[in-house]
């Protein structure tokens, strides 16, 4: 069974709705604050209330900060060492929360023209950003570690005025990190934050399409501060599960073009050793007209998993495709005929009792032919007509 977070930013995202969406999913705000304890970031506490958008109640989230305390802005390496020496997040947090924030860093960077380590962050470095980063992290360990798709964000328009002065929205940074995946422009206002596009980018599957088999089992509602009035200003995130299957058969396929012909050759047999039913290689013109590979395998439900980790392990591949199959077979047995040359085991194909093929063992076919010195396709015809007068 897989674990599912689908993520539907409805009004848009920012870093306080998808900690919002989690409390309303059941995941509790002292179990986030106590993993974020360990960063020490002082002077902040969450504040978590109920409220109502376009007539859809959630959770609303604002990270409060205690306005004595010293805010500084942070560089990425004063908050890569923050993340890092944090005893109370898990590695898997960790690592999710500091590919979010290179990802701004980078984009940040792109934009203005500079190297990471030159970024200072003005709205993402502030504490309230560092919570929501390290929260979301911590929020996906609370739910279990599920994989996480998102509906294309709504960027919004307009201008908003940030640290460098008036910018459009969507602001530069936010484009920069939504490249390459389906986005939608449309709304007024900024309906995606910089620190929520590096939140989708980063962790969530955007635009892709949902296992066929997810089961919903809980919803819950980030609710944003703003109250737009073309739309409910929340992001919506459906809990549930996708049932494994394994049962009946699949075909594998792994796109290869650095492959030489002895590493394919021995792949083939080791798939074979490993479970496979089947597998083939088929010659194919890759992106950029390189000449390459189609691998596929034919594998039983219950070799799937095995076969896959071959596929990755031993083959060049980044990726492994899998549907399933429906198959017709005959019904399938073992003769032994008697040629001039000696036995030949036969394997025949039947349906309703009926001989459809017929194929020599030609293990047995070499062996007779090279001992007598005939011709291997003399042995081969013999078994053949011996199979047809024994019917």
């Amino acid at each position: 069974m897989r674990k599912i977070l689908y993520l539907e930013p409805v009004g848009g995202i920012a870093g306080d709705m998808f900690l919002a969406a989690g409390v309303d999913l059941g995941v509790t705000p002292e179990a986030i604050a106590q993993a974020l304890s360990g960063l020490k970031v002082p002077g902040w506490k969450l504040s978590v209330s109920r409220a109502v958008r376009h007539a859809i109640s959630g959770t609303h989230l604002d990270v409060v900060l205690d306005e004595r305390e010293a805010h500084p802005h942070r560089a990425y390496s004063d908050i890569r060492q923050l993340i890092e020496a944090a005893p109370t997040l898990s590695p898997k947090a960790k690592e999710r929360a500091l590919a979010v924030f290179r990802a701004i860093g980078e984009a940040e960077a792109k934009v203005h023209g500079v190297s990471i380590d030159a970024i200072h962050f003005h709205e993402v470095g502030a504490v309230d950003s560092i919570v929501d980063i390290c929260g979301a992290a911590v929020v996906l360990d609370l739910l279990g570690d599920p994989e996480v798709y998102a509906a294309p964000p709504p960027l919004g328009s307009g201008t908003i005025r940030v640290a460098h002065g008036n910018m459009p929205i969507p602001v530069p940074a936010t484009l920069e990190l939504l490249k390459d995946v389906p986005v939608r422009f449309e709304g007024v206002g900024e309906l995606t934050t910089p620190t929520g596009a590096a939140l989708l980018k980063v962790l969530a599957r955007i635009g892709q399409p949902l296992p066929t088999d997810f089961i919903v089992e809980r919803i819950g509602y980030g609710v944003g501060t703003k109250d737009f009035r073309d739309r409910p200003n929340v992001l919506r995130a459906s809990m549930g599960r996708a049932e494994a299957r394994t049962e009946g058969l699949w075909v594998l396929e792994a796109n290869l073009d650095d492959s030489t012909p002895q590493l394919l050759g021995y792949l083939l047999e080791h798939l074979l050793g490993k479970g496979a039913l089947d597998a083939w290689v088929v010659p194919a013109t890759m992106k950029k007209a390189r000449p390459g590979h189609v691998l596929s395998v034919l594998v039983d439900g219950g070799a799937k998993e095995t076969v896959v980790d071959t596929l990755m392990r031993e083959s060049t591949t980044l990726g492994v495709r899998s549907y399933p199959v429906e198959r017709r077979a005959l019904e399938r047995d073992w003769v032994e005929v008697e040629t001039p040359w000696g036995q030949v085991r036969v394997k025949r194909g039947l349906r309703n009792g009926e001989v459809l093929n017929a194929h020599p063992e030609f293990e047995d076919c070499r062996k007779l032919a090279e001992a007598a010195g005939v011709p291997l396709k003399q042995v081969m015809a013999a078994a053949l007509a011996a199979l047809g007068s024994g019917r």
